[in-house]
């Protein structure tokens, strides 16, 4: 995956927790959960993409 695909992912992830951030009425808990959770997940992409986590790519969800 090239690095300017990586980077255009992680804008648009940050932007769009933003929006949830800014305009999504929720309670202060419920989004530090969000945020915490979105976090994770794109860690857990990178070092996938980055072929640091090999496990991970083994995970199928569905069939």
């Amino acid at each position: 995956m090239p690095l300017l695909q990586i980077v255009i992912v992680l804008v648009v992830v940050g932007l769009l927790l933003w929006l949830v951030n800014r305009f999504i009425p929720m309670q202060g808990t419920i989004k530090s959960i969000l945020n915490a959770v979105v976090v994770i997940v794109v860690v857990l992409w990178l070092l996938n993409v980055f072929g640091l986590f090999h496990s991970f790519s083994r995970i199928h969800i569905g069939t």
